[in-house]
């Protein structure tokens, strides 16, 4: 496997100076973003089939061992603060439980009935999407865990960096994408957890702006719980309306702090409950909540 590569110009690494190594693994970590870009059709495609189950209720879920379930997880966690959704909505699996997170669990990878415990645990259904994340492409937990989807109906999406993987031709759709063998032979935390990182922020990202989760580049339903997130809150509603610091402070203290709906009440001039329920109408959509005000 590529992952496993071994790099015999490399074998000398540990005689070099410090900022020799440095420069060397930055070099790497600049080929990652050509590796992903040569899969962005597959990508796409993926989040477009992602986005079409969520918006019909569906759960995105993760699944993965060791450093690519941590990714998983960790890309899940950041969902509500961001995208305010609901906790139940994106979901990390690790082969091992959250213990895994912060601890290695050895032998959990290998437990293929985990992975099928764990995803019905969850109750899944043909609107829900699970996401088997593995550098090697032939985790047994995320395998499996994308082959039991399937046969559940769910969408099954096969995220490794490795061609011809299994996990791959598990899933209904497939991305592979190949970053090249570590500088420190199959230490896949380094390229291949970067390029599943970039993979995961495209899918939940893309996702959540399709969704309506945000007005041009801005987080519109980012949920302010502390503060900075509520200054980040009031800048947010400025930069949408232009208003005043006056009337963005009345405009959230009239909407319970919600972003998406102070703008709308400054940008349509309706107060709280109308603008709550335009929004209701709108799915979400600040954009079409706005147009169906303005007719």
């Amino acid at each position: 496997m590529t992952t496993e590569a071994y790099r015999p110009e490399l074998a000398d690494i540990d005689r070099l100076p410090t900022l020799d190594i440095a420069r060397f693994m930055n070099a790497e970590d600049a080929t990652v973003t050509t590796a992903v870009a040569a899969r962005l059709p597959e990508i796409a495609a993926a989040i477009d089939g992602v986005t079409a189950r969520m918006a019909r209720g569906g759960r995105l879920v993760y699944a993965g061992a060791g450093t690519a379930g941590r990714l998983g997880v960790l890309d899940a966690s950041e969902c509500p603060p961001t995208f305010n959704t609901d906790p139940a909505q994106v979901v990390g699996l690790v082969a091992g439980g959250p213990t895994a997170v912060v601890s290695a669990v050895e032998g959990a990878e290998d437990r293929e009935d985990a992975a099928r415990a764990d995803l019905d645990a969850l109750a899944l259904t043909a609107d829900d999407v699970v996401v088997g994340i593995s550098a090697s492409g032939r985790t047994p937990y995320a395998v499996a865990a994308v082959r039991h989807a399937r046969a559940l109906g769910a969408l099954t999406v096969g995220l490794s960096c490795n061609e011809g993987s299994a996990l791959a031709a598990a899933a209904d759709h497939g991305i592979e994408v190949v970053a090249g063998p570590e500088a420190l032979t199959g230490s896949t935390r380094l390229k291949a957890g970067t390029a599943q990182k970039l993979v995961l922020n495209m899918i939940s990202t893309i996702t959540m702006i399709k969704l309506g989760k945000t007005y041009g580049n801005l987080m519109v339903d980012v949920r302010a719980s502390n503060e900075k997130l509520r200054a980040r809150a009031h800048r947010i509603v400025s930069l949408a309306t232009g208003a005043r610091d006056e009337s963005v402070e009345t405009a959230l203290a009239d909407n319970d702090g919600e972003v998406k709906n102070s703008i709308l009440a400054l940008l349509a001039s309706v107060d709280a409950p109308t603008a709550a329920r335009l929004l209701q109408d709108a799915h979400g959509h600040l954009r079409k909540a706005l147009e169906a005000a303005a007719a």
